[in-house]
């Protein structure tokens, strides 16, 4: 399963005593298998820390494996992205990258905003 931001924002939430959201619930009941990031998910959830935290930051992302976009996901991605262009929803760069990765691995992606990546046929987002 590939993690979205919002995960893995709502996890780091959590972690700190936050509101629950059921990110680490979700780890629980899916203890099995591995949570993967993208690049790209690891770039976005990145730009929230100041210049002066990112030994947290790379902290908090070095517990997932990461998938590095290749030229497959690159294809996928721009596949994505033409298409919703042209039906006039486009969604933003990175949400598509994330849609790409997961859907070019043949993983569910799992995000809180399921009903955001909806319109992108093949993908499985998976709420939590």
């Amino acid at each position: 399963m590939l993690l979205d931001t919002s995960f893995l924002i709502d996890l780091q939430r959590e972690l700190g005593g936050g509101k629950a959201r059921g990110a680490q619930r979700f780890l629980r009941g899916h203890a099995g298998e591995t949570p993967w990031i993208s690049l790209i998910t690891w770039t976005e959830f990145g730009e929230g820390y100041g210049e002066d935290h990112e030994d947290p930051c790379r902290l908090f992302l070095s517990r997932f494996p990461l998938i590095v976009p290749d030229q497959s996901i690159a294809w996928k991605a721009s596949r994505i992205s033409r298409s919703l262009r042209a039906s006039g929803a486009p969604i933003g760069d990175h949400d598509v990258w994330a849609a790409a990765t997961a859907m070019t691995r043949e993983m569910p992606l799992v995000t809180r905003t399921a009903r955001h990546f909806d319109r992108i046929p093949g993908l499985r987002p998976l709420p939590y």
